[in-house]
């Protein structure tokens, strides 16, 4: 039996980082993210479709995902639309990874928005990554193209991070050191391998 680990956080708390822990103790992990981007790079299996849905956001690159967020994110209707046509690409990709890992007694499937679309149904455990908000905001703002204002619209999309820590099975701080963040994820993953010996 191999148990399915959900593991999701708000833009900044450093999921990508718990992720990269999980594969390197030898958990496989579905990257949403990565999927997205891969099915919207260049000869995505999306560019065509999106291009149709929202012209001009795509180029020789593939989507212009900047272009895109700037569309959608203030468009309730456009998003849904948008969503419409990752979400289904997504799920089957995510389907072919477990199937490809049916043999590992851990997986994990790294999801961003894992409780805000319901897919903490399909797992059988949940872990949020989190941090402090000043933490959080500090490490956002530090990205390219990010200003408060741009932030702000993508948090809205995003359940508050208190109610993914009181919805989630496991917690894992990310506003310490990195030893202490690795072995936030050791325990985890020690915690379900013995459910799946048990």
């Amino acid at each position: 039996m191999t148990v399915i680990l959900g593991l999701t956080g708000s833009i900044g708390m450093g999921k990508s980082t718990v992720a990269r822990m999980f594969a390197d103790a030898g958990v496989p992990v579905f990257d949403a993210d990565a999927v997205v981007h891969r099915l919207q790079g260049p000869e995505g299996k999306l560019v065509d479709e999106i291009e149709a849905a929202f012209p001009g956001t795509t180029g020789p690159d593939g989507v212009n995902r900047t272009a895109l967020a700037e569309r959608v994110l203030a468009e309730p209707e456009d998003l849904r639309r948008l969503e419409a046509l990752i979400h289904p690409a997504v799920a089957r990709e995510r389907e072919a990874f477990l199937a490809a890992h049916a043999d590992a007694p851990v997986v994990v499937l790294d999801i961003p928005l894992l409780f805000e679309k319901g897919l903490d149904t399909q797992v059988d455990k949940t872990a949020v990554v989190s941090a402090d908000d000043e933490v959080q905001r500090l490490r956002t703002l530090s990205r390219p193209g990010m200003t408060p204002e741009k932030l702000l619209r993508i948090l809205s999309h995003q359940l508050p991070d208190a109610e993914k820590r009181a919805r989630a099975d496991f917690v894992i701080p990310t506003d310490c050191s990195f030893d202490e963040t690795r072995a936030s994820v050791d325990a985890i993953i020690a915690c379900l391998a013995e459910s799946v010996d048990s």
